[in-house]
């Protein structure tokens, strides 16, 4: 008796569970709409050899962020799976938003690992980014 109801709800929490951690997304985008979905969703951008490119970091949570900072922790990766520590950009919020963006230029072309934090330094969101040259 006690297995066949105890399995079942840990079924049910894990799978909760997992729908709240991946809730909170990192897009990247060619830009943002005015409710806030990405528009032209990508992990892959191109930008100019000479010039750079920029696109948008937009972030959605299932929760009012209730803080007035994040920032973006932005590392390059190497071909060994290596990251190293590029910029770190902050950006001000409102404790009440459950989503913002940010637009970001690019230089030079790489794989980038994202990281959102809030102003605890908890960790909100991640993600992976390409950019290439045209």
């Amino acid at each position: 008796m006690y297995k066949k109801v105890f399995v079942p709800i840990l079924f049910l929490f894990f799978f909760f569970l997992a729908d709240i951690i991946s809730a909170q997304t990192i897009y990247f985008c060619e830009g943002v709409d005015d409710n806030g979905y990405p528009i032209t969703e990508s992990s892959t951008f191109y930008i100019d050899a000479s010039s750079g490119g920029y696109l948008y970091f937009l972030a959605r949570i299932p929760y009012a962020i209730g803080c007035y900072e994040i920032s973006y922790d932005i590392y390059k990766v190497d071909k060994y799976g290596n990251e190293t520590y590029e910029t770190t950009i902050y950006q001000d919020v409102q404790p009440s938003w459950t989503w913002f963006w940010k637009k970001v230029t690019f230089y030079e072309k790489g794989t980038y690992y994202i990281y959102l934090y809030d102003e605890d330094s908890y960790l909100l969101a991640s993600g992976t980014l390409y950019i290439k040259y045209n």
